[in-house]
């Protein structure tokens, strides 16, 4: 898939091999599903799935690189701003795609 195609709902775009470089700084950050922020930050998949398997948490592992999601985002071309209100404090404020994402439930993945 082409950088400029357009998603189906339900589809997410991967990150290209560039981005998956060693040398690119990503996180790993869990979200709770009822909370209202992230209670969890991790240098690596297995420690932050060690933590939520500890705890028993159910809510979703989420891979982030370091800086802000808006900004990686457009950077890399995995959004393309095409509103009015794209770039908006708000917009700007709640966008959060990262890229891998794990569903967890009760600390475990959730097939």
């Amino acid at each position: 898939m082409s950088d400029n195609a357009k998603l189906m709902p339900g589809e997410e775009r991967q990150p290209t091999l560039s981005q998956r470089s060693p040398e690119r700084t990503t996180m790993w950050v869990f979200h709770g599903n009822h909370a209202r922020y992230a209670s969890g930050l991790f240098e690596t998949l297995d420690a932050g799935l060690t933590w939520a398997a500890e705890h028993k948490l159910t809510g979703t592992m989420t891979e982030y690189r370091v800086g802000g999601t808006y900004d990686v985002a457009v950077e890399e071309g995995r959004f393309r701003p095409s509103r009015a209100h794209h770039g908006s404090p708000d917009h700007v404020a709640g966008f959060s795609p990262g890229l891998r994402h794990i569903h967890l439930a009760d600390g475990h993945p959730d097939d």
